[in-house]
């Protein structure tokens, strides 16, 4: 397969890009590096047998489709984004100019290059708003009422995927993710709390939680959420798939576990509730288990350990 991943330098799109040179694909990468980083990229880089190719462009760039329709990839992986909510409330226009202009680019360059289908990168935490705990774990039928203009950017695009698909015959899975961890996430991400207290933890530093710590996410580990990425190429056509656990682990938990990890016995540092942060969420993955034959296998435990053990290896 000939496949090209948008924001394919970033913490998910480098792994997804491994696994896909791993398997034999030729891959094309495209990211403006803002937040991703070419250090992510180094050992497939490195390795004269892949066949991957690196382009430095953003996707509002204009020049992005024509890239696109010349490298003529089959699968285009679409993970590319401006992703934090903050942003978006502080910089509405921005956020919509990378998240709807700039797919909008991708939506063109793979139809102008042929390309089978289009994997999108959703957010599962954003685009259902803040549903009620008795509908925990949320199922894709959930209405979608995001609270914030990131999540609206999200919606907007599954539209987009929906009329190109019916307009011009592109194929799509758009996967709503849950809180993706893992190894070469950013420590000074908004969303990247595992990653925060793994730096924090072994630089012998505290961590901070927010509010009583009992709001919950469902944490999901960078390898499984890849794996679903590459099943969508050939599965799940037309649909909103759920990326996620269906478990809710509170913010102590993920604490408690980790310090454990880390030989920390020190307690967490407490601080007031962040203003307008989600207090549940987690995902029903039962769509995926029957349209894409996908589950998570990483246990908490093991997820977070694979973490610290990447941060020592980088201290």
């Amino acid at each position: 397969m000939k496949a090209l991943v948008t924001g394919g330098a970033g913490f998910i799109g480098s792994t997804l890009v491994d696994r896909l040179l791993a398997e034999g694909h030729e891959v094309d990468v495209l990211d403006d590096l803002s937040s991703g980083s070419l250090a992510n990229l180094a050992e497939a880089r490195a390795d004269r047998s892949n066949k991957l190719n690196f382009h430095q462009i953003d996707i509002r760039d204009p020049e992005l489709v024509g890239v696109i329709e010349r490298r003529e990839p089959e699968v285009v992986f679409h993970l590319a984004a401006q992703a934090d909510v903050r942003v978006s409330v502080a910089r509405p226009a921005f956020d919509a100019e990378v998240n709807v202009v700039g797919t909008l680019n991708v939506l063109e360059g793979a139809r102008k290059a042929g390309s089978r289908k289009v994997v999108f990168a959703s957010s599962g935490g954003t685009i259902y708003g803040e549903p009620d705990a008795s509908e925990l774990p949320c199922k894709e039928s959930h209405p979608q009422v995001p609270t914030s203009p990131y999540g609206v950017t999200k919606k907007v695009v599954f539209d987009y995927l929906n009329i190109y698909r019916m307009l011009h015959g592109i194929e799509f899975t758009a996967l709503a993710l849950a809180n993706v961890y893992g190894p070469r996430q950013d420590p000074h991400g908004e969303a990247g709390v595992v990653a925060i207290f793994a730096g924090r933890l072994l630089a012998g530093e505290p961590c901070t939680v927010f509010g009583d710590g009992e709001q919950t996410r469902d944490f999901v580990f960078v390898d499984d959420v890849v794996d679903a990425f590459v099943r969508g190429a050939d599965r799940g056509d037309g649909l909103l798939v759920n990326v996620g656990t269906g478990v809710e682990t509170s913010v102590n938990h993920l604490y408690r576990t980790m310090a454990a990890a880390a030989g920390v016995d020190s307690p967490a540092q407490s601080a007031a509730a962040r203003a307008g942060e989600l207090q549940r969420s987690a995902l029903d993955p039962s769509r995926a288990a029957v349209q894409l034959s996908w589950k998570p296998w990483t246990s908490l435990e093991e997820g977070t350990a694979r973490v610290l053990d990447w941060f020592k290896t980088r201290a």
